[in-house]
Protein backbone atom coordinates (compact mmCIF):
# COMPACT_ATOMS: atom_id res chain seq x y z
CA UNK A 1 0.00 0.00 0.00
CA UNK A 2 2.59 2.43 1.14
CA UNK A 3 4.91 1.30 -2.07
CA UNK A 4 1.44 2.85 -4.15
CA UNK A 5 0.59 5.57 -2.17
CA UNK A 6 4.13 6.95 -3.64
CA UNK A 7 3.64 6.74 -6.97
CA UNK A 8 2.52 9.70 -8.27
CA UNK A 9 -1.56 10.43 -8.06
CA UNK A 10 -1.60 11.24 -11.89
CA UNK A 11 -0.08 7.47 -12.55
CA UNK A 12 -2.47 5.94 -10.11
CA UNK A 13 -5.94 7.33 -11.33
CA UNK A 14 -4.62 6.81 -14.90
CA UNK A 15 -7.78 5.57 -17.00
CA UNK A 16 -8.28 2.15 -17.64
CA UNK A 17 -11.28 2.64 -20.49
CA UNK A 18 -13.07 4.90 -22.15
CA UNK A 19 -15.59 5.36 -18.95
CA UNK A 20 -12.90 6.60 -16.83
CA UNK A 21 -11.05 8.63 -20.14
CA UNK A 22 -12.25 12.20 -20.47
CA UNK A 23 -11.31 14.27 -23.64
CA UNK A 24 -10.67 13.55 -27.05
CA UNK A 25 -14.27 13.29 -28.31
CA UNK A 26 -13.09 13.60 -31.79
CA UNK A 27 -10.85 10.80 -31.39
CA UNK A 28 -12.63 8.44 -29.11
CA UNK A 29 -16.33 9.56 -28.83
CA UNK A 30 -19.04 7.40 -29.73
CA UNK A 31 -18.86 6.46 -33.67
CA UNK A 32 -15.32 7.63 -34.19
CA UNK A 33 -12.51 6.15 -36.64
CA UNK A 34 -10.22 5.26 -33.64
CA UNK A 35 -13.30 4.38 -31.65
CA UNK A 36 -14.73 1.86 -34.25
CA UNK A 37 -11.37 0.13 -35.05
CA UNK A 38 -10.41 -0.56 -31.65
CA UNK A 39 -14.08 -2.21 -30.77
CA UNK A 40 -13.96 -4.50 -34.12
CA UNK A 41 -10.32 -5.12 -32.95
CA UNK A 42 -8.64 -4.09 -36.61
CA UNK A 43 -6.44 -1.10 -35.42
CA UNK A 44 -3.45 -0.41 -37.25
CA UNK A 45 -0.13 1.46 -36.44
CA UNK A 46 -1.23 5.08 -35.37
CA UNK A 47 0.70 8.41 -34.07
CA UNK A 48 -0.84 10.15 -30.93
CA UNK A 49 0.41 14.07 -31.29
CA UNK A 50 -0.51 16.81 -29.03
CA UNK A 51 0.00 19.01 -26.06
CA UNK A 52 1.22 16.89 -22.65
CA UNK A 53 -0.82 15.79 -20.65
CA UNK A 54 -4.00 15.67 -22.22
CA UNK A 55 -4.45 11.46 -22.69
CA UNK A 56 -1.69 10.22 -25.57
CA UNK A 57 -0.07 7.68 -23.31
CA UNK A 58 -3.12 6.47 -21.45
CA UNK A 59 -5.30 6.05 -24.66
CA UNK A 60 -2.40 3.68 -25.73
CA UNK A 61 -2.59 2.03 -22.48
CA UNK A 62 -6.43 1.54 -23.26
CA UNK A 63 -6.16 0.50 -26.31
CA UNK A 64 -3.70 -2.62 -25.39
CA UNK A 65 -6.09 -3.61 -22.44
CA UNK A 66 -9.06 -3.40 -24.44
CA UNK A 67 -7.83 -5.42 -27.46
CA UNK A 68 -5.64 -8.48 -25.22
CA UNK A 69 -2.38 -7.38 -26.42
CA UNK A 70 0.77 -7.21 -25.13
CA UNK A 71 2.30 -3.43 -23.82
CA UNK A 72 5.77 -2.62 -24.65
CA UNK A 73 7.13 1.23 -23.69
CA UNK A 74 10.07 2.74 -25.12
CA UNK A 75 11.22 6.16 -24.76
CA UNK A 76 13.00 8.07 -27.89
CA UNK A 77 15.30 9.60 -25.75
CA UNK A 78 16.72 6.84 -23.95
CA UNK A 79 16.16 3.68 -26.06
CA UNK A 80 18.30 3.04 -29.45
CA UNK A 81 18.28 0.05 -32.27
CA UNK A 82 18.53 -2.52 -29.79
CA UNK A 83 15.84 -1.93 -27.41
CA UNK A 84 13.76 -1.94 -30.30
CA UNK A 85 15.34 -4.87 -31.68
CA UNK A 86 14.46 -6.81 -28.57
CA UNK A 87 11.03 -5.79 -28.72
CA UNK A 88 10.54 -6.92 -32.19
CA UNK A 89 11.77 -10.36 -31.42
CA UNK A 90 10.03 -11.09 -28.22
CA UNK A 91 6.96 -9.62 -30.37
CA UNK A 92 7.41 -12.24 -33.02
CA UNK A 93 7.79 -15.22 -30.63
CA UNK A 94 4.56 -14.56 -28.75
CA UNK A 95 2.54 -13.53 -31.68
CA UNK A 96 4.22 -17.21 -32.72
CA UNK A 97 3.46 -19.24 -29.42
CA UNK A 98 0.67 -17.45 -28.54
CA UNK A 99 -0.77 -15.68 -31.00
CA UNK A 100 -0.46 -12.70 -29.25
CA UNK A 101 -0.31 -9.05 -30.94
CA UNK A 102 2.25 -6.52 -29.08
CA UNK A 103 1.83 -2.80 -28.59
CA UNK A 104 4.83 -0.75 -28.81
CA UNK A 105 4.47 2.63 -27.30
CA UNK A 106 7.17 4.66 -28.22
CA UNK A 107 7.20 8.04 -26.35
CA UNK A 108 8.84 11.06 -27.32
CA UNK A 109 8.54 9.26 -30.82
CA UNK A 110 9.35 12.39 -33.46
CA UNK A 111 13.17 12.15 -31.26
CA UNK A 112 14.28 9.09 -32.90
CA UNK A 113 16.71 9.48 -35.95
CA UNK A 114 16.01 7.91 -39.34
CA UNK A 115 18.23 4.95 -38.54
CA UNK A 116 16.24 4.11 -35.29
CA UNK A 117 13.37 4.54 -37.02
CA UNK A 118 14.57 2.33 -40.32
CA UNK A 119 14.60 -0.62 -37.96
CA UNK A 120 10.88 -0.83 -37.16
CA UNK A 121 9.89 0.07 -40.49
CA UNK A 122 9.58 -4.09 -41.25
CA UNK A 123 7.91 -4.93 -38.30
CA UNK A 124 5.08 -2.75 -38.44
CA UNK A 125 4.75 -3.71 -42.22
CA UNK A 126 4.53 -7.69 -41.57
CA UNK A 127 2.08 -6.92 -38.35
CA UNK A 128 4.68 -7.85 -36.20
CA UNK A 129 4.08 -4.88 -33.71
CA UNK A 130 1.26 -2.46 -33.46
CA UNK A 131 3.18 0.79 -33.12
CA UNK A 132 1.57 3.63 -31.04
CA UNK A 133 4.01 6.88 -30.89
CA UNK A 134 3.34 9.68 -28.96
CA UNK A 135 4.77 13.21 -29.67
CA UNK A 136 4.13 16.61 -28.63
CA UNK A 137 5.22 17.54 -31.98
CA UNK A 138 3.52 17.14 -35.47
CA UNK A 139 4.90 13.71 -37.10
CA UNK A 140 4.58 15.59 -40.29
CA UNK A 141 7.79 17.87 -39.69
CA UNK A 142 9.30 16.06 -37.17
CA UNK A 143 9.44 12.34 -37.52
CA UNK A 144 10.38 10.32 -40.79
CA UNK A 145 7.96 10.38 -44.12
CA UNK A 146 8.36 6.51 -43.41
CA UNK A 147 7.12 6.11 -40.39
CA UNK A 148 4.23 8.88 -40.92
CA UNK A 149 3.48 6.65 -43.74
CA UNK A 150 2.33 3.74 -42.68
CA UNK A 151 0.19 5.14 -39.26
CA UNK A 152 -2.22 7.06 -39.08
CA UNK A 153 -2.38 10.25 -37.23
CA UNK A 154 -4.62 11.37 -34.43
CA UNK A 155 -3.84 14.79 -33.21
CA UNK A 156 -5.15 15.42 -28.81
CA UNK A 157 -6.28 18.82 -28.04
CA UNK A 158 -6.30 20.26 -24.93
CA UNK A 159 -8.74 18.97 -22.19
CA UNK A 160 -11.64 21.13 -21.56
CA UNK A 161 -11.90 22.84 -18.21
CA UNK A 162 -14.74 20.57 -17.82
CA UNK A 163 -13.60 17.37 -18.37
CA UNK A 164 -10.19 18.44 -16.27
CA UNK A 165 -13.16 18.96 -13.22
CA UNK A 166 -14.21 14.98 -13.80
CA UNK A 167 -10.92 13.80 -13.53
CA UNK A 168 -10.08 15.81 -10.36
CA UNK A 169 -13.17 14.53 -8.95
CA UNK A 170 -12.93 11.38 -9.08
CA UNK A 171 -9.66 11.15 -7.63
CA UNK A 172 -11.05 12.61 -5.22
CA UNK A 173 -13.34 10.27 -4.02
CA UNK A 174 -11.60 7.59 -4.91
CA UNK A 175 -9.93 5.23 -1.76
CA UNK A 176 -8.22 2.81 -3.87
CA UNK A 177 -5.78 4.70 -6.16
CA UNK A 178 -7.16 8.14 -5.62
CA UNK A 179 -7.26 10.72 -2.17
CA UNK A 180 -10.25 8.85 -1.23
CA UNK A 181 -8.88 7.95 2.15
CA UNK A 182 -8.04 11.77 3.30
CA UNK A 183 -10.17 13.69 5.20
CA UNK A 184 -10.32 15.96 2.05
CA UNK A 185 -12.46 18.94 1.74
CA UNK A 186 -12.17 20.75 -1.72
CA UNK A 187 -14.04 23.57 -2.56
CA UNK A 188 -15.60 23.97 -6.04
CA UNK A 189 -13.47 27.06 -6.33
CA UNK A 190 -10.27 25.37 -6.04
CA UNK A 191 -11.77 22.80 -8.90
CA UNK A 192 -12.62 25.58 -10.77
CA UNK A 193 -9.10 26.69 -10.58
CA UNK A 194 -7.08 24.09 -11.42
CA UNK A 195 -8.90 22.94 -14.08
CA UNK A 196 -9.00 25.97 -15.85
CA UNK A 197 -5.20 27.47 -15.50
CA UNK A 198 -3.89 23.66 -15.91
CA UNK A 199 -4.38 24.44 -19.92
CA UNK A 200 -5.77 21.34 -20.46
CA UNK A 201 -3.00 19.21 -18.81
CA UNK A 202 -4.54 16.92 -17.02
CA UNK A 203 -1.79 15.52 -15.48
CA UNK A 204 -0.86 18.59 -13.89
CA UNK A 205 -3.83 19.88 -12.25
CA UNK A 206 -3.95 16.24 -10.60
CA UNK A 207 -0.14 16.37 -9.46
CA UNK A 208 -1.48 19.82 -7.74
CA UNK A 209 -4.12 18.88 -6.18
CA UNK A 210 -1.82 15.56 -4.80
CA UNK A 211 0.53 18.48 -3.88
CA UNK A 212 -2.39 20.42 -1.89
CA UNK A 213 -3.72 16.92 -0.07
CA UNK A 214 -0.27 16.50 1.26
CA UNK A 215 1.37 20.19 2.56
CA UNK A 216 -1.99 21.07 3.72
CA UNK A 217 -2.40 21.19 7.06
CA UNK A 218 -4.97 19.86 9.26
CA UNK A 219 -8.04 22.14 10.59
CA UNK A 220 -9.81 22.30 13.93
CA UNK A 221 -12.25 19.57 12.69
CA UNK A 222 -9.26 17.76 11.45
CA UNK A 223 -9.74 17.98 7.70
CA UNK A 224 -8.02 18.74 4.80
CA UNK A 225 -9.84 21.75 3.07
CA UNK A 226 -8.52 23.00 0.16
CA UNK A 227 -9.28 26.42 -0.69
CA UNK A 228 -8.80 28.42 -4.30
CA UNK A 229 -5.82 29.58 -2.62
CA UNK A 230 -4.00 26.54 -1.93
CA UNK A 231 -5.03 25.43 -5.38
CA UNK A 232 -2.97 28.45 -6.75
CA UNK A 233 0.24 27.88 -4.67
CA UNK A 234 0.27 24.35 -5.41
CA UNK A 235 -0.15 24.43 -9.32
CA UNK A 236 2.01 27.74 -8.97
CA UNK A 237 -0.15 30.21 -10.74
CA UNK A 238 -2.18 33.02 -9.06
CA UNK A 239 -5.88 33.07 -7.73
CA UNK A 240 -8.09 34.06 -10.60
CA UNK A 241 -10.56 36.93 -9.78
CA UNK A 242 -12.84 36.60 -12.69
CA UNK A 243 -14.22 33.26 -13.82
CA UNK A 244 -14.04 31.39 -16.95
CA UNK A 245 -17.09 33.50 -18.86
CA UNK A 246 -15.24 36.54 -17.46
CA UNK A 247 -11.85 35.48 -18.81
CA UNK A 248 -13.48 35.28 -22.44
CA UNK A 249 -15.77 38.40 -22.48
CA UNK A 250 -12.52 40.53 -21.57
CA UNK A 251 -10.02 38.87 -24.00
CA UNK A 252 -12.63 39.16 -26.30
CA UNK A 253 -12.95 43.27 -25.70
CA UNK A 254 -9.28 43.37 -25.67
CA UNK A 255 -9.38 41.65 -29.61
CA UNK A 256 -12.22 43.73 -30.21
CA UNK A 257 -10.73 46.89 -28.93
CA UNK A 258 -7.66 46.40 -30.97
CA UNK A 259 -9.77 45.73 -34.22
CA UNK A 260 -11.52 48.96 -33.64
CA UNK A 261 -8.04 51.34 -32.73
CA UNK A 262 -9.13 51.68 -29.49
CA UNK A 263 -5.40 51.70 -28.03
CA UNK A 264 -7.02 52.94 -24.42
CA UNK A 265 -9.72 50.08 -24.32
CA UNK A 266 -7.03 47.36 -25.77
CA UNK A 267 -4.80 48.86 -22.79
CA UNK A 268 -7.30 48.82 -20.15
CA UNK A 269 -8.20 45.11 -20.87
CA UNK A 270 -4.82 44.11 -21.10
CA UNK A 271 -4.09 45.23 -17.52
CA UNK A 272 -7.61 43.69 -16.54
CA UNK A 273 -6.40 40.22 -17.37
CA UNK A 274 -2.94 40.74 -16.10
CA UNK A 275 -4.13 41.74 -12.60
CA UNK A 276 -7.00 39.06 -12.43
CA UNK A 277 -3.90 36.39 -12.76
CA UNK A 278 -4.02 35.71 -16.53
CA UNK A 279 -0.76 34.51 -17.82
CA UNK A 280 0.15 37.72 -20.15
CA UNK A 281 1.74 35.76 -22.93
CA UNK A 282 -1.85 34.85 -23.93
CA UNK A 283 -2.18 38.50 -24.23
CA UNK A 284 0.66 38.41 -26.18
CA UNK A 285 -0.31 35.64 -28.51
CA UNK A 286 -3.42 37.29 -29.28
CA UNK A 287 -1.98 40.30 -30.22
CA UNK A 288 0.05 38.35 -32.14
CA UNK A 289 -2.65 36.57 -34.48
CA UNK A 290 -4.67 39.75 -34.86
CA UNK A 291 -1.75 42.15 -36.30
CA UNK A 292 -1.98 39.79 -39.29
CA UNK A 293 -6.25 39.07 -39.31
CA UNK A 294 -6.70 42.84 -38.17
CA UNK A 295 -3.96 44.98 -39.78
CA UNK A 296 -2.10 42.98 -42.08
CA UNK A 297 -0.51 44.03 -45.44
CA UNK A 298 -1.54 47.55 -44.28
CA UNK A 299 1.01 47.86 -41.69
CA UNK A 300 3.21 44.67 -41.66
CA UNK A 301 5.29 46.58 -38.69
CA UNK A 302 2.75 45.70 -36.48
CA UNK A 303 3.39 41.81 -36.74
CA UNK A 304 7.08 42.39 -36.26
CA UNK A 305 6.74 44.77 -33.16
CA UNK A 306 3.60 42.14 -31.74
CA UNK A 307 6.50 39.33 -32.53
CA UNK A 308 8.93 41.33 -30.71
CA UNK A 309 7.00 41.76 -27.99
CA UNK A 310 6.21 38.24 -27.27
CA UNK A 311 9.76 37.41 -27.17
CA UNK A 312 10.49 40.13 -24.91
CA UNK A 313 7.70 38.53 -22.88
CA UNK A 314 8.74 34.87 -22.54
CA UNK A 315 12.54 36.22 -22.33
CA UNK A 316 11.24 38.92 -19.74
CA UNK A 317 8.54 38.59 -18.29
CA UNK A 318 6.44 39.94 -15.95
CA UNK A 319 6.41 42.51 -15.21
CA UNK A 320 8.59 44.29 -16.96
CA UNK A 321 7.87 42.28 -19.81
CA UNK A 322 4.42 44.69 -19.85
CA UNK A 323 6.43 47.73 -20.84
CA UNK A 324 6.95 46.12 -24.88
CA UNK A 325 3.88 44.29 -25.05
CA UNK A 326 1.73 47.48 -24.47
CA UNK A 327 4.28 49.73 -26.87
CA UNK A 328 3.03 46.92 -29.33
CA UNK A 329 -0.40 46.88 -27.85
CA UNK A 330 -0.88 50.90 -28.70
CA UNK A 331 1.22 50.41 -32.50
CA UNK A 332 -1.43 48.07 -33.07
CA UNK A 333 -4.17 50.16 -32.23
CA UNK A 334 -3.01 53.00 -34.05
CA UNK A 335 -1.87 51.20 -37.27
CA UNK A 336 -4.05 51.18 -40.43
CA UNK A 337 -6.01 48.00 -40.76
CA UNK A 338 -6.78 45.47 -43.01
CA UNK A 339 -8.31 41.80 -43.46
CA UNK A 340 -7.37 41.00 -46.69
CA UNK A 341 -5.06 38.48 -45.24
CA UNK A 342 -7.58 36.27 -43.46
CA UNK A 343 -9.63 36.97 -46.14
CA UNK A 344 -7.15 35.72 -48.95
CA UNK A 345 -6.24 32.69 -46.87
CA UNK A 346 -9.23 31.64 -46.36
CA UNK A 347 -10.34 31.85 -50.26
CA UNK A 348 -7.08 30.09 -51.15
CA UNK A 349 -8.07 27.45 -48.10
CA UNK A 350 -11.02 26.74 -49.56
CA UNK A 351 -10.29 25.83 -53.29
CA UNK A 352 -7.25 23.72 -52.32
CA UNK A 353 -10.15 21.63 -50.19
CA UNK A 354 -12.61 21.33 -53.06
CA UNK A 355 -9.36 21.41 -55.60
CA UNK A 356 -6.90 18.67 -54.48
CA UNK A 357 -6.16 16.86 -57.66
CA UNK A 358 -5.30 20.10 -59.77
CA UNK A 359 -1.90 19.81 -61.88
CA UNK A 360 0.78 21.85 -61.16
CA UNK A 361 1.81 23.95 -64.49
CA UNK A 362 3.59 22.05 -66.97
CA UNK A 363 6.13 24.70 -66.42
CA UNK A 364 6.63 25.13 -62.54
CA UNK A 365 7.23 21.20 -62.04
CA UNK A 366 10.42 19.98 -60.79
CA UNK A 367 11.08 18.03 -63.17
CA UNK A 368 9.23 19.41 -66.29
CA UNK A 369 8.25 18.05 -69.75
CA UNK A 370 10.53 19.39 -72.34
CA UNK A 371 8.00 18.32 -74.65
CA UNK A 372 5.13 19.15 -73.56
CA UNK A 373 3.73 22.85 -75.32
CA UNK A 374 4.31 25.35 -73.02
CA UNK A 375 6.32 23.61 -70.86
CA UNK A 376 9.42 26.82 -71.08
CA UNK A 377 9.64 28.17 -67.73
CA UNK A 378 10.59 32.08 -67.88
CA UNK A 379 13.00 33.00 -64.91
CA UNK A 380 11.55 36.36 -63.77
CA UNK A 381 15.00 37.43 -62.89
CA UNK A 382 15.71 37.85 -66.97
CA UNK A 383 13.02 40.29 -67.31
CA UNK A 384 13.81 42.06 -64.75
CA UNK A 385 12.55 40.74 -61.86
CA UNK A 386 9.20 40.66 -63.39
CA UNK A 387 7.26 38.41 -65.83
CA UNK A 388 3.75 37.52 -66.57
CA UNK A 389 3.16 33.60 -66.39
CA UNK A 390 0.77 31.11 -65.46
CA UNK A 391 1.09 30.15 -61.45
CA UNK A 392 -2.21 28.21 -60.66
CA UNK A 393 -3.60 25.49 -62.29
CA UNK A 394 -5.84 25.40 -65.17
CA UNK A 395 -8.86 25.02 -63.23
CA UNK A 396 -7.63 28.27 -61.22
CA UNK A 397 -6.02 30.34 -63.04
CA UNK A 398 -7.96 33.51 -62.85
CA UNK A 399 -8.97 32.99 -59.38
CA UNK A 400 -7.65 36.38 -57.56
CA UNK A 401 -7.45 35.68 -53.89
CA UNK A 402 -5.22 38.55 -52.54
CA UNK A 403 -7.30 41.87 -52.91
CA UNK A 404 -5.41 45.08 -51.39
CA UNK A 405 -7.39 47.61 -49.69
CA UNK A 406 -6.96 51.36 -49.71
CA UNK A 407 -5.57 51.55 -46.60
CA UNK A 408 -1.97 52.04 -45.23
CA UNK A 409 0.83 50.41 -46.95
CA UNK A 410 -1.71 48.50 -49.19
CA UNK A 411 -2.40 51.46 -51.26
CA UNK A 412 0.89 51.01 -53.46
CA UNK A 413 -0.07 47.78 -53.59
CA UNK A 414 -2.85 48.01 -55.34
CA UNK A 415 -1.15 49.96 -57.89
CA UNK A 416 1.54 47.52 -58.51
CA UNK A 417 -1.19 44.66 -59.21
CA UNK A 418 -2.68 46.66 -61.70
CA UNK A 419 0.75 47.58 -62.73
CA UNK A 420 1.31 44.02 -64.04
CA UNK A 421 -2.28 42.63 -65.12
Amino acid sequence: METKKRVPLAERMRPKNFDEFVGQTHIVGGGQLLRRAIEIGSLGSVIFYGPPGTGKTTLAHIVANLLNGRFEKLNAVSSGVADAKAVIERARQEKAMFGTQTYLLLDECHRWSKSQSDCVLEAIEDGSIIFIGSTTENPYTSMTRAIVSRCRVFEFKPVQSRDVEKALKRAVVDKENGLGDFPLVVEDDAIKHLAFVCAGDVRSALNALELAALTTPFDENQNIVITKDVAAQSIGKKALSVDETGFYDMLSAFCKSIRGSDADAALYYSQRLVLAGIDPMIIARRLVVHCSEDIGMADSNALLLATSALTAMEKIGYPEGMIPLSHAIIYACEAEKSNSVIVAMNAAKADAESSPNDAVPAHLKNHPDINHPGAKYKYPHEFGGYVKQQYLPNALKNRIYYVPSGNGREKNLIRKKLKNK
